[in-house]
């Protein structure tokens, strides 16, 4: 037999369930090529990625620098709110992707270069400061993102196969992510010291700026038309809104327990366990990323059939119980970097899948930035940001109290905290949030084990 080979694309296929026009198909692989570039820029920059914490290391810092580092991009979250009204009221996502979104993650350019240009005090840190100023500038124009993207790819993608999309978007990021995670490791080990952090954000810089350049070929589509809102009139429609405050108060505590582990554990991965950043981003980001690649189209599934709350439930309920493997860590052991890596984003990546679906189908579509931007601010800021200074607050008085300095030291103390709150908040507030689907928890459960349900 002779002929082409046909090659299997997910994404056509879901593009000609929807019959979607060849310009919506074209914006929506723009968007999928803006989201690998911007997850690209993630592994490389931020508060707490392994570059960031290396070259906060190198500049002195200590826990509660690390706090700060993860909290700023949180708190900048606070522009997410006016950015969203402004969105709401001109419709000009484009301009501000390409005006505010670019020059956010032109900034991460010039982070290598700080201890070179920006002289070290006597008494002030003055490099670690320029560090956690640029970190704030980025952030707060970066907080235009959210509130342009997210909805603009919300009126591109039917409601029926978004969640589906996103699976398939993320297992082809989990593969490009083996490739780089490994590479940037690789430089970050091998590249001379003085040189490496350059080199290391100039690519990261290079990928944040590819992701909000790729937004410039996709077409601008709303589902409702430009309102002019007052800032009472919005927060006034989202507290009547219980399903998608029940949600956000959820994902709010969420986000606050697994900061509380999640900021520390790539510092005491460095610097207690002496891993390397080879073996960090092999048994952590790959690790991770094969894991997401064999799961997450699952859960996309899932999804479709048993609805976001159970499949909420299921992931979050094994997700918290993954920091847990880091009570069994020592020095040189690499085997609770993987186990929590592998295992918790196997949950993970259902966990951020029901989210991003319950975000957008559970908010008003005529004000949905707003929407978006409120979930954000409120999760980042009462989440992320107070769940990361909490966290360093508790190891300086561990530290200043001269308690669990043994081999259950600190940071363990503050990873079965976590892990306990993090528990404790799934089963108390997920079964509270509303049904979507008439299916339940242990009906999921028999479909992930493949066990026929007893009639």
């Amino acid at each position: 037999m002779t002929g082409k080979l046909k090659i299997h694309n997910p994404l056509r296929d879901l593009y000609n369930e929807a019959e979607l026009p060849q310009v919506i198909r074209r914006s929506l692989n723009c968007i999928l090529i803006g989201n690998i570039f911007g997850n690209l820029f993630g592994i490389i920059c931020g508060g707490g990625t392994t570059a960031m914490v290396g070259l906060a290391t190198s500049m002195g810092a200590d826990d509660l620098t690390f706090a700060i580092l993860t909290a700023i991009p949180q708190a900048a979250a606070l522009m997410q709110i006016p950015f969203s009204m402004l969105v709401n009221r001109t419709h000009k996502r484009k301009k501000y992707m390409l005006t505010f979104g670019l020059f956010s993650r032109a900034v991460w350019l010039i982070f290598g270069l700080i201890p070179f240009i920006i002289p070290k005090g006597v008494v002030i840190n003055y490099p670690l400061y320029t560090l956690i100023f640029l970190l704030g500038i980025s952030s707060v124009c970066g907080a235009v993102i959210n509130p342009c993207w997210f909805p603009w790819f919300s009126d591109l993608s039917p409601d029926r196969i978004r969640s589906r999309w996103l699976s398939v978007r993320d297992v082809i990021m989990s593969v490009i992510n083996i490739l780089a995670g490994l590479l940037i490791a690789y430089l970050l080990d091998h590249l001379p010291a003085e040189t490496k952090y350059i080199i290391i954000f100039i690519l990261g810089g290079a990928f944040g700026m590819t992701d909000m350049l790729a937004f410039a070929f996709c077409k601008e589509v709303f589902t409702a038309p430009p309102q002019k809102l007052k800032f009472g009139q919005v927060i006034g429609g989202i507290l009547r809104n219980k399903p998608f405050m029940h949600f956000m108060i959820f994902w709010t505590v969420w986000c606050f327990t697994a900061n509380m582990s999640g900021t520390y554990m790539s510092p005491y991965s460095m610097n207690v366990m002496g891993l390397n950043f080879t073996q960090i981003m092999i048994f952590g980001t790959v690790a991770s990323c094969i894991s997401a690649i064999f799961t997450v189209q699952r859960w996309g599934k899932a999804l479709y059939h048993y609805g976001s709350r159970n499949v909420m439930l299921v992931s979050c309920i094994g997700a918290a119980i993954t920091p847990a493997f880091y009570l069994f860590s020592s020095p040189g052991n690499i085997w609770p970097t993987l186990l929590h890596n592998f295992f918790g984003a196997m949950f993970w990546c259902g966990a951020n899948l029901s989210a991003n679906n319950m975000q957008l189908s559970i908010s008003a579509p005529e004000t949905r930035p707003s929407y978006i931007a409120v979930f954000s601010c409120v999760t980042a800021l009462a989440g992320v940001t107070l769940g990361s200074l909490s966290a360093g607050g508790l190891l300086r008085v561990f530290e200043a109290s001269h308690l669990f300095t043994g081999w259950f030291d600190r940071y363990k103390m503050l990873f079965l905290i976590a892990t306990v709150l993090r528990l404790g908040s799934v089963l108390l507030l997920v079964p509270r949030m509303e049904k979507d689907k008439e299916a339940t928890p242990k009906d999921l459960i028999y479909a992930i084990l493949r066990i026929k349900k007893e009639k």
